[in-house]
């Protein structure tokens, strides 16, 4: 078997060397990357909203909403405005709900009426958008992307 002295015997090892320092840099980078992922994910923790149950109180639909923040910091203030469209698409009530406060790693139910609207009329529930969101570094913006709707009824809710 040759000797592998001289030229040829130090330059395969050598570039064996070098490859692996220009690689460790980018493993490093790429482990860096992979972290900063795995933190956004954990701020953006699913807060769950679920309409959980409609029935009539009188004139109005009595409306219960299942809040699951049990994966989230606690949020003083939880403010959404939702659109209550009939089984034909139409836009019927819009309403202001505080759902808030929600205490951290707690489910909660809240429960509030959409006067003069009769609850089998009701096909959809629309959460437009978030009016207030306050708690830990929580904003409007964090608060919707957050939310994950849900439905036990009939009528469909969604963002």
């Amino acid at each position: 078997m040759p000797e592998r002295n001289g030229l040829g015997g130090r330059l395969v090892p050598g570039i064996a060397l070098a490859a692996a320092l220009i690689a460790t840099p980018a493993l490093a980078q790429e482990g860096a990357s992979s972290t900063k992922a795995d933190s956004s994910k954990t701020e953006a923790l699913p807060l769950k909203i679920e309409l959980n149950r409609l029935e009539p109180a009188g004139e109005a639909c009595r409306t219960y909403m299942l809040v699951d923040n049990s994966r989230g910091p606690a949020l003083k203030s939880l403010k959404v405005d939702l659109f209550a469209f009939d089984t034909e698409g139409v836009a019927q009530k819009r309403l202001a709900v505080e759902l808030g406060p929600v205490q951290e790693k707690k489910t909660v139910v809240r429960l509030f009426d959409f006067a003069g609207l009769a609850c089998p009329k009701i096909g959809r529930l629309l959460l437009n958008d978030v009016l207030t969101c306050e708690g830990g570094d929580a904003t409007r913006e964090t608060c919707l992307e957050r939310i994950e709707p849900a439905t036990k009824t009939s009528a469909a809710f969604d963002r």
